[in-house]
């Protein structure tokens, strides 16, 4: 199983993807959307059938690619939001390993904590 921390940043690729593509091709992909694949930025593909789905993610040492194809059902439609990059979190992206297939149309995760703000809050506040 991966696991990624809260911090690791999840983008999608809007539109769908041939999966004969490998570690260089994928990695332009990535460079097409803006990003650096470098940076530990996590990048997922789907195939246009929906059946098979691929990650890409620099761990540090290398590049990573992890493959994968369902047996039933498929993988979440990621495209058909325009040209918009889709930026999922880690746990929206297990679950579109795992074929769920509300990924990417609705958000699944709360908005990310704004720390500075939450240190201003008082007990004041909630009177």
């Amino acid at each position: 199983m991966l696991t990624f921390s809260s911090k690791t940043r999840v983008f999608a690729y809007p539109a769908p993807c041939d999966m004969r593509k490998s570690f260089n091709t994928l990695s332009g992909l990535v460079a097409g959307m803006g990003h650096d694949v470098m940076e530990g930025d996590v990048f997922a593909f789907v195939s246009k059938n929906r059946k098979r789905a691929k990650v890409l993610y620099f761990d540090g040492t290398g590049l990573c690619l992890l493959a994968k194809r369902l047996s039933e059902g498929q993988f979440a439609r990621l495209w058909g939001h325009g040209d918009d990059v889709i930026t999922l979190s880690p746990n929206e992206l297990a679950l579109l390993i795992e074929g769920c297939d509300v990924v990417g149309r609705m958000p699944l995760s709360p908005a990310p904590l704004d720390v500075e703000h939450a240190r201003r809050i008082r007990p004041t506040d909630f009177k």
